[in-house]
């Protein structure tokens, strides 16, 4: 490969026949078998040479796009809430597949590879992870952080390999530095180290975002990040031992209420954390698949405003359920990081109008899907 000039004008000489630049698109996210001389470099001088969204999109026989859109994880929390916004928005020539652990383990390579194969998908939508409440974090430090590396790079290889027009893959606002200041924004993800307690998760996280800016300045893969608060919804784990915040609590106002026992809460209660309801996170990360094209992560949360302290869901939770018995907080249970207050500035200049759902409204209808579910429910 050799790089000309005649009456002014560039061209790229390949093998003997002479190309215009403005004409030529080399394949997207070359494969690891593919290997160039050593003028590579010049070629990457060139923006004409990098891959476009147009070069990687499939087409139908009329011209019309054609999208397969993976999404891993796809029977967890997001995932599903993911299905049911798509059911009633999906566009012309989208095909969705919702994966789960019973379609292969994709901390193993093989496994992922034959997923690629099988689907061939355009676009992929990366929710699977190895994740846990504050306890379980604590306990195992080095299994979040190799079984999330594993799996977010085998993702990411077969998404390069399989020219994927569009990886979005989901970090989370406890990977932050613990030590910072408030509110904190997408700019500030690698200011200092996590918080103890989530050390193993968060740095295997945090390796998204590094990832995401080596392969597109590396292949001209088109691979992004959202950062989401606190979640919760239809379908999530309501363990009370290693779920998040609110379906824990959830299942433990219920079993209190059964019981006859006090709602008994652990820690003071005090920490703060914004919530995001999973459907309109399901609708924001359709969203940043379809219109956000950069490397840079994107943080999906409600306003600052919208803040609130444990205690305040606590008995959000205890009025969904039609509790009425003793709510206790137990002091000698850690309480974990105390705020981590999001800026969602990013966002608004995108979505300035969004509504998001209200904290009491999102509860009501966690709480009533649970007990429709309970049998069924992950607990």
């Amino acid at each position: 490969i050799s790089i000309g000039q005649f009456n002014h004008q560039f061209f790229i000489f390949l093998y003997g026949s002479a190309v215009h630049l403005s004409s030529y698109q080399p394949p997207p996210c070359p494969s690891t078998d593919f290997h160039l001389p050593p003028t590579t470099p010049l070629l990457t001088l060139i923006p004409s040479l990098h891959p476009t969204k147009s070069s990687m999109t499939k087409h139908d026989s009329s011209g019309n796009p054609l999208s397969t859109i993976l999404v891993t994880g796809g029977s967890g929390l997001v995932g599903q809430a993911i299905k049911t916004y798509t059911d009633t928005h999906k566009l012309d020539g989208e095909t969705w597949i919702f994966l789960s652990s019973k379609d292969g383990d994709l901390r193993v390579r093989a496994d992922t590879d034959k997923i690629f194969e099988k689907y061939k998908p355009t676009h992929v939508i990366h929710l699977a992870a190895k994740v846990g409440g504050l306890f379980a974090n604590m306990k195992q430090k080095v299994e979040f952080y190799r079984e999330n590396t594993l799996i977010n790079d085998n993702i990411m290889e077969n998404c390069r390999i399989h020219k994927v027009t569009k990886l979005v893959s989901m970090l989370s606002t406890c990977i932050f530095p613990d030590k910072t200041t408030y509110p904190i924004d997408e700019t500030m993800l690698h200011n200092g180290p996590p918080h103890p307690s989530n050390e193993g998760y968060a740095y295997a996280k945090r390796l998204i975002d590094t990832m995401n800016r080596a392969y597109a300045e590396e292949y001209g893969c088109n691979f992004t990040s959202i950062i989401p608060t606190n979640i919760y919804g239809p379908h999530d784990n309501f363990s009370i031992e290693n779920g998040h915040v609110i379906p824990g609590l959830i299942h433990k106002c219920y079993k209190a209420k059964q019981e006859g026992t006090p709602f008994t809460i652990w820690g003071s209660g005090t920490p703060l954390r914004q919530f995001i309801y999973s459907l309109d996170l399901a609708e924001l990360t359709v969203w940043v698949m379809r219109e956000y094209h950069s490397p840079d992560p994107i943080t999906l949360s409600v306003d600052e405003s919208a803040e609130v302290s444990i205690k305040d869901v606590a008995y959000a939770v205890a009025k969904a359920m039609k509790f009425e018995g003793e709510v206790v907080f137990d002091t000698t249970k850690a309480d974990g990081q105390f705020k981590k207050t999001a800026c969602n500035k990013k966002l608004r200049s995108y979505r300035p109008d969004y509504q998001f759902t209200s904290m009491e409204d999102g509860i009501q209808k966690s709480v009533d899907w649970f007990l429709e579910n309970y049998e069924t429910a992950r607990k």
